[in-house]
């Protein structure tokens, strides 16, 4: 089996793309980073040459047109997700994009069924899941570490003013719930190892139309009794990120950097059970990397996908169900996702 790396190109040039991806690339054996893309060509040129990126194109059909291209990274506002990540599957590239994956449920879906019709794998980017110390709190809660999971709580938050930022624009899928929300729905659903089935959530809306905080309520039935996961996210509040996960018998916590975890730093897992209090240090790690290498290595058939788009049409589901929620004042089933 051949291991060539991975022949990247990146659909333009966001903050995200130039900070971490690129970096992560840069790191890994499994992938190269050969083209960037634009709507302005000018821009496009500048970002290749500041970041020695090979190749620079005017557009993003020039990028999916290229035969040296196997997979790209899409970093487009949410609104350009599903348009441009089926326009790469049709042109039989691969497909890692940001997260949230789309704007709802069925585009998702129609993600997904481009992807299965041209044989490519698209996975979605929550790089956290990846980071040694989150695969160590799911699997002490998994493990009964903490006795049988009950709640659920946590939370992300940092204070944005900024107007014409792309958070800020309710046509672009922009919002605290679509863009930090999701996080918190997502570890809350891996922590749980189920699906919500109800939820309930309260929003605070700003000048712009998207929402600025939310606080939300997630239920996950179960044979062994029910869980409940509560977040709080926000653009008014102080920068946090943080987690825990309460059960029969003790709890866990990561208070620093939950969701942006460190690099090289490792911050602690606090667990306190029946015995007493300790604290668990996982390795550091680049959690990008992890992401980006993990793909690699699904497209050549030497790791199975550990996170397919049935998994982000889920937290899409509850993403919505929580949406609606906030509208209507009252709790909304969350649709279940074959």
């Amino acid at each position: 089996m051949s291991n060539t790396p991975i022949r990247f190109g990146i659909l333009g040039a966001a903050r995200i793309a130039r900070t971490q991806l690129i970096p992560a690339m840069r790191q890994s054996a499994e992938v190269e980073l050969v083209a960037i893309a634009s709507r302005d060509g000018a821009k496009a040129q500048a970002a290749a040459l500041e970041l020695n990126i090979p190749r620079a194109y005017g557009s993003y059909e020039e990028l999916l047109a290229d035969p040296d291209v196997d997979a790209i990274y899409n970093p487009l506002p949410n609104h350009l997700h599903a348009e441009w990540s089926i326009k790469a599957a049709q042109a039989g590239k691969h497909i890692l994009c940001e997260k949230p994956l789309a704007m709802n449920v069925d585009e998702c879906l129609e993600m997904g069924a481009a992807a299965d019709k041209a044989s490519v794998i698209l996975m979605e980017a929550f790089m956290y899941r990846f980071h040694p110390r989150f695969e160590l709190a799911r699997q002490l809660v998994a493990g009964g570490k903490i006795g049988r999971l009950r709640t659920i709580r946590s939370s992300f938050s940092f204070t944005l003013t900024n107007p014409e930022n792309i958070r800020m624009k309710p046509e672009w899928g922009g919002g605290a719930l679509m863009d930090i929300g999701c996080y918190c729905i997502n570890a809350s659903r891996l922590l749980a190892g189920s699906e919500p089935d109800i939820a309930f959530a309260w929003a605070e809306n700003g000048d712009t139309g998207v929402d600025m905080a939310y606080n939300g309520m997630l239920h996950f039935p179960g044979a062994q009794g029910e869980v409940v996961a509560q977040f709080d996210v926000s653009y008014l509040a102080v920068r946090n990120q943080s987690y825990e996960a309460a059960g029969t018998g003790g709890s866990l916590h990561v208070r620093q950097g939950a969701f942006l975890p460190p690099d090289h730093d490792p911050k602690p897992i606090e667990l306190l059970t029946h015995e007493g209090a300790t604290t668990l240090t996982a390795e550091g790690a680049n959690p990008y990397m992890r992401m980006v290498d993990h793909f690699a290595r699904c497209i050549r058939g030497q790791e199975t996908l550990r996170w397919t788009v049935t998994d982000a049409a889920a937290n899409m589901a509850a993403i919505e169900a929580l949406a609606t929620s906030a509208r209507s004042g009252r709790p909304v089933p969350v649709r279940a996702i074959p």
